[in-house]
């Protein structure tokens, strides 16, 4: 077997998002036969999610009858100059924003890392709500970042995670005011002072609106994809919309829109309420031509899991629980399309 035979076999598997095999759409980096191994390089850019695992298992399978072993990488040009970047280990940056405050933001961001994490990722969580940070009380994370002799900060760990926020930084309750060229300042310090190391995903809970420290994100960091987080209602919808906008102005790929507080089940009856309206997320999606990624009901658990610092998420029990698998897969999946199509126009 050769280089030309594998890359026949290869032919018959299939991208099921961008309707086409992986030959045509130049995911094949690279096929190297060494011995009785196949060393195959594969574009493939989002660890983990269900749409690549199951690219690559497709790969194993239509070389399952050859006598060699079958070694499979991937990689992803993005494009980037290695000595330029400031988050050299970090495969993703997923930014999660919403146009206003109270829309559960910040449950969202928590349950997604905890979510990817759940698949097998190495996750980093990045609290960037520096006038609000809550992330760390939502995780029962008491454990303080540890500094070593080069001055920089090692992250303490939470289900898989390793943790950032401005609340490791500051005293208890003690609130921030600071103008928008400190924010800057210190969000670039925590972004090349911390020791990260190799992460699948890093997920950034964004502070509501479109402001400094949003721009200071944008203008810093490569940004892989971002989550537009909504609640059914009009006025939240509006709010969303411009959260779009500026990261369509900073061509950051939007990974999507998900609707949080949807319909409220009762416990007492079982009936199902929209208490703050219906189908406002879906319709948004539509409107932009951006894809849904779901709706999370709004469940007490919710908060009761963010008070007692467990992600719902991690709920194997729980129908909340599942909605936000579902909508962390489906991120997931959403930015590996992104990364592939990036690769296969090229």
């Amino acid at each position: 077997m050769n280089e030309a035979d594998v890359r026949d076999r290869l032919r018959q598997v299939e991208d099921p998002d961008l309707g086409d095999d992986i030959v045509s759409l130049n995911l094949v980096n690279s096929i190297d036969i060494e011995d009785e191994t196949l060393h195959i390089s594969l574009a493939l850019g989002a660890p983990y999610s269900p749409t690549e695992t199951g690219i690559a298992d497709r790969v194993r399978e239509v070389l399952a009858d050859t006598d060699y072993d079958v070694d499979l990488s991937a990689d992803v040009d993005r494009g980037l100059d290695p000595e330029e970047q400031v988050l050299p280990g970090v495969k993703n940056l997923i930014a999660v924003a919403s146009g206003k405050g109270g829309v559960g933001k910040s449950t969202v961001a928590v349950n997604l890392a905890a979510g990817l994490a759940q698949l097998g990722a190495r996750v980093g969580l990045f609290d960037a709500d520096v006038y609000g940070p809550n992330v760390p009380r939502m995780l029962s994370a008491d454990e303080q970042p540890k500094a070593t002799q080069d001055e920089t900060l090692v992250p303490p760990e939470k289900y898989g995670m390793k943790l950032m926020s401005m609340d490791f930084l500051v005293g208890e309750d003690d609130p921030v005011i600071w103008r928008g060229p400190m924010v800057h300042k210190v969000l670039t310090q925590l972004w090349e002072d911390v020791e990260w190391g190799a992460l699948d995903y890093m997920v950034v809970d964004l502070p509501p609106g479109t402001g400094d420290t949003q721009l200071s994100l944008l203008q810093t960091v490569p940004v892989t994809g971002s989550v537009i987080v909504t609640t059914p209602q009009d006025v939240a919808l509006d709010d969303a919309r411009k959260g779009l906008r500026m990261f369509g102005k900073h061509e950051t790929p939007v990974l999507g829109i998900v609707e949080n507080m949807s319909t409220f089940k009762c416990p007492d009856c079982g009936g199902e309420h929209a208490i703050f309206g219906e189908g406002g997320g879906q319709s948004l999606a539509d409107e932009t031509e951006m894809p849904f990624l779901g709706e999370i009901p709004l469940d007490p658990a919710v908060r009761e899991g963010g008070d007692a610092g467990e992600p719902i998420v991690r709920d194997p029990e729980s129908e909340t629980g599942e909605a936000f698998r579902e909508f962390a897969a489906t991120a997931a999946n959403n930015q590996g399309i992104v990364h592939r199509r990036r690769t296969s126009q090229r």
